[in-house]
């Protein structure tokens, strides 16, 4: 009789990881094979994805830029000024907020 440190529940994992990493694998080298003979098709296929990635981030750049500017602009045209009359104190058991005259809270 032999005395056993784990239970078969450890060797049903471990079996059930080892046909996952063996599954992983097949297809892995079904993959390289396939795109080893169709070059040309997958050549094509990762430059469209890529051209399509460059699209997506130049279209989120302008966004992030066209939302600065917005933000730049808001702030110049004096959007700011409910801020004049407020003081915000940051002390180790804190913050205390302090509103002086009237504020506009907009």
């Amino acid at each position: 009789m032999s005395f056993q440190y784990y239970s078969n529940l450890v060797s049903k994992g471990t079996r059930n990881f080892a046909s996952g990493v063996f599954v992983t694998g097949m297809l892995l080298i079904g993959f390289g094979f396939l795109i080893w003979i169709l070059r040309e098709l997958f050549a094509m296929l990762f430059a469209v994805l890529f051209c399509i990635a460059g699209i997506g981030c130049i279209v989120t750049g302008v966004k992030m830029f066209w939302s600065v500017s917005k933000f730049e602009k808001m702030n110049s045209d004096g959007q700011g000024a409910y801020r004049e009359n407020v003081h915000v104190r940051v002390e180790d058991n804190g913050v205390d907020v302090q509103v002086h005259g009237e504020a506009n809270f907009d």
